[in-house]
């Protein structure tokens, strides 16, 4: 999710103002892509180099963190919406660490919708701990160096458990991963689009699943290998 502080520096406004429609534009988009049949949606909403923005941003950054999980709880409880984290949120201030296991508990029940918000994530920090996590392992006896896989190490990385993503988009007309997912969207397919973040509409997000939709995903194999000849066939 890019453009906040674009979209605010357009209108002679803060960058603050930016965060604060941005986070609309989060509501919009956590109802839209449900609407839209989408399972489950990850947005990065903060990430490990944000730190060091000016320290009066990332103050209001996580006050409006800590805002928008205490009003949308019961929302997410109403309309069956799971709530997950990925990245180091053991790092973010108490009271947004506070927020988030309240509403992560509330609502771990729930199976038709999640909602992934990736918070002071960064995908080598993550791959850093998981490779960390899985050495201590080995050494502890329990795990075999010997036959390890993708599946095995996978489950040390902050996404155990969730599937890959399907398709990542990108925001503000920016063309870069920005340390986002890295190993996981491996196969995923990318949409870029020159929509700023706090101007993302369900509209645009039905764009980018249309886009998807035109794609073929091979993942190693050929186009006839996913359309073999058809055979014979007889009808009655």
């Amino acid at each position: 999710m890019d453009g906040n502080g674009r979209w605010a520096k357009q209108r002679g406004l803060p960058r603050i103002a930016g965060h604060r429609r941005g986070v609309e534009a989060v509501r919009t988009a956590t109802y839209a892509a449900r609407d839209l049949g989408v399972s489950m949606l990850t947005l990065y909403a903060f990430s490990v180099e944000n730190w060091q923005r000016p320290k009066t941003e990332v103050g209001a950054l996580m006050r409006l963190l800590e805002l928008y999980l205490k009003n949308e709880l019961a929302t997410f409880v109403r309309d069956g919406v799971r709530l997950r984290t990925i990245g180091r949120t053991g790092e973010l201030p108490e009271g947004v660490q506070k927020h988030l296991r309240t509403a992560v508990e509330a609502t771990k029940h729930l199976t038709g919708y999640t909602l992934v918000l990736a918070l002071n994530y960064g995908s080598r920090t993550e791959v850093t701990d998981a490779a960390r996590a899985y050495a201590l392992a080995v050494a502890a006896g329990q795990e075999n160096p010997q036959t390890s896989s993708w599946t095995t190490f996978s489950r040390y990385l902050s996404t155990a458990g969730l599937p890959d993503p399907d398709l990542v988009i990108r925001t503000s007309g920016e063309t870069r991963v920005s340390n986002f997912l890295l190993l996981q969207a491996a196969y995923a397919e990318f949409v870029f689009t020159p929509v700023l973040w706090p101007d993302f509409t369900k509209p645009d997000l039905a764009a980018a699943l249309a886009e998807y939709a035109r794609r073929e995903r091979r993942f190693g194999l050929t186009s006839d290998q996913l359309r073999p000849p058809i055979g014979k066939a007889a009808a009655n």
